[in-house]
């Protein structure tokens, strides 16, 4: 119990772990004002055994009562605000300190790390951290703190009352550590259970459009009626796993109380305790079990405490790309790769890869389906670390730069564009949220874009849905290019942009890229001649390697793969040729 109430403190930043400190000591405050009650009740039940009552007796109870109601309130009132803000602010704090850590994380761990996990993470791990763990620690944290308060208050009245309480309070902590023990095995399959559900949603939900397609309703919701069997059954294990020590817990707690009252009428009879301090113990009794059926109540949510902590230190733990260079502006965009390989787990992808891209060339890379075109670009851009060779631009190697100052250097259009919820101007101005509109619009325009916004009902303040799935395929392109336009980086990386773009939108996406692209370096992957063929280098990418480079000329004079797709087939397999 204690391990995990540190675990939570130490989880905190240092401001949030002073509130909780603070909210420590107020508790502590709170439990003496609830401890009054004991004097108050003394002062009547004096009066009616010294059978002196008066209202002067009633008067003064009354007054240690306000007392001790009014500060339990005020004291209480700020406790619970300094924890909650301590819970939300750690809730809202580790969101954006995962988000900014994910973008350190090299692609791979995308790959190999399902949606699912990532947004049960954020989103129903952190929401738990903000409502149940702050809930738990706060309340297991009073019911601790009113027990110690009340077994020390004991003290002064009687040894052996406190000696009661305490052997309750060791039986209970005992119960709750095998507790604790016993929910281990069970944690992993319910956080997995919670990643899994999330998975199989996300991807129902995602290719909704093909399962209705084929009519395939029924099946399709196969993966999700299990995964949500497997939440059910990952749940009530783990309430299985817990009642039987709830139970006990109960047990004890009441046991606690009842040995106390009976323990109090024994000593009042053999003579060792006054009548009053009999009746007190008694009640008192009551004051105990009700702290510790409040530890009781929340301790079992403990482990969920710590499995949210867990499932956010992990994905912190995953060491990041080295980031921290300098912030380099080279003199010219020059980029090189020297004997560059990479490989992804055990299979390897790029073996042994030179090329030198000139500053404000066109460079066209083709090649067969997952012979490592898109890898090649993304190790250009450092979206992945070289396992050997090294990337220059400008003559320095890409890992010299601190990550920020490298992407100014790049501009991104791939072939599957994802839209923010947002405004679509707010969407344009993504990399420069504070420019004006007159810059969005001037962007727009060159894009291709303005006159199908100004169509929307709310022009460029129109909110999209998520992935931009309001728009077409061509008009989310050119909202893309747009981005672009405004961050106005030197190098231009086109994945395959203009693939299945429809015939009406081409001419206007293929201005919009000119436009783009105007004094740039272009690097882009391609499958159609027409967008190839008049580049200033062409690189043939097959199996990871360059099987050939050159000039469209050059390359149609040669055997070779770019040869035999254009003169045999205006279609291949793996890519195209119109």
């Amino acid at each position: 119990m204690f391990k995990t109430l540190k675990n939570y403190y130490m989880f905190c930043n240092k401001m949030n772990r002073n509130k909780l400190l603070s909210a420590l000591a107020l508790g502590v405050v709170k439990a003496m004002f609830a401890t009054l009650r004991i004097p108050a009740i003394a002062v009547i039940l004096q009066g009616i055994l010294d059978d002196d009552m008066s209202m002067r007796n009633v008067w003064l109870s009354l007054i240690i009562m306000g007392i001790s109601v009014l500060g339990q309130v005020l004291v209480g009132l700020k406790t619970c605000m300094l924890q909650c803000e301590a819970g939300y602010d750690t809730c809202s704090a580790k969101r954006i300190e995962i988000a900014e850590h994910l973008r350190y994380l090299p692609m791979g761990f995308f790959n190999a790390n399902s949606l699912g996990k990532i947004t049960n993470i954020t989103t129903n791990t952190m929401e738990q951290m903000a409502d149940v763990a702050t809930l738990v620690v706060m309340m297991t944290t009073q019911g601790i703190v009113t027990t110690s308060v009340i077994l020390m208050f004991m003290l002064f009245f009687d040894i052996r009352i406190a000696l009661i309480i305490l052997a309750g309070i060791m039986l209970f902590s005992a119960c709750n550590a095998l507790m604790q023990k016993a929910t281990i095995p069970a944690a992993p399959r319910k956080a997995k259970a919670d990643e899994n559900l999330v998975s199989a949603v996300i991807e129902y939900v995602q290719g909704i459009a093909e399962v209705k397609n084929y009519n395939l309703t029924k099946n399709s919701a196969v993966k999700l009626r299990g995964a949500i069997s497997e939440k059910q059954a990952a749940d009530t294990n783990m309430e299985y796993t817990v009642v039987p020590f709830m139970c006990m817990q109960g047990i004890v707690t009441k046991l606690t109380g009842v040995v106390m009252s009976l323990a109090s009428v024994w000593f009042y009879l053999n003579g060792t305790m006054p009548l009053l301090y009999a009746i007190l113990m008694v009640i008192s009794s009551f004051m105990v079990y009700e702290s510790l059926d409040l530890m009781g109540s929340f301790s079992a949510l403990l482990r969920n405490v710590n499995i949210i902590i867990d499932q956010a230190n992990e994905v912190l733990a995953i060491p990041p790309m080295d980031i921290d260079g300098e912030n380099v502006h080279p003199v010219n965009r020059d980029l090189e790769l020297k004997n560059v390989s990479f490989a992804y787990e055990d299979r390897s992808i790029i073996n042994n890869v030179s090329l030198k891209i000139p500053s404000g060339t066109t460079t066209a890379i083709v090649g067969p389906s997952g012979g490592g075109k898109t890898t090649l670009t993304y190790l250009i851009s450092r979206f992945w670390d070289v396992n050997s060779g090294e990337v220059l631009l400008g003559g320095r190697n890409v890992k010299e730069y601190s990550f920020d100052s490298l992407m100014k250097n790049f501009s991104f259009v791939f072939q599957r564009v994802y839209l923010f919820e947002d405004t679509i101007a707010n969407n344009i101005r993504f990399c420069e949220p504070d420019a004006s509109m007159e810059r969005v619009i001037e962007a727009a325009k060159k894009a291709r874009c303005h006159e199908f916004i100004m169509a929307l009902p709310d022009g460029y303040d129109t909110v999209i849905g998520e992935g931009g799935a309001s728009l077409s395929g061509g008009e989310k392109q050119r909202i893309s290019i747009a981005r672009a336009i405004m961050k106005d980086a030197p190098i231009i990386i086109l994945d395959e942009a203009t693939a299945n773009v429809d015939p009406e939108n081409e001419a206007d996406l293929t201005g919009a890229i000119e436009e783009l692209t105007n004094n740039k370096t272009i690097i882009m992957i391609a499958h159609r001649l027409k967008t190839v063929r008049h580049a200033d280098q062409i690189v043939v990418v097959d199996n990871g390697s360059i099987a050939q480079k050159g000039t469209h000329e050059e390359l149609m004079s040669e055997e070779g793969i770019y040869r035999d797709f254009v003169s045999e087939r205006k279609e291949a397999v793996s890519w195209k040729i119109a």
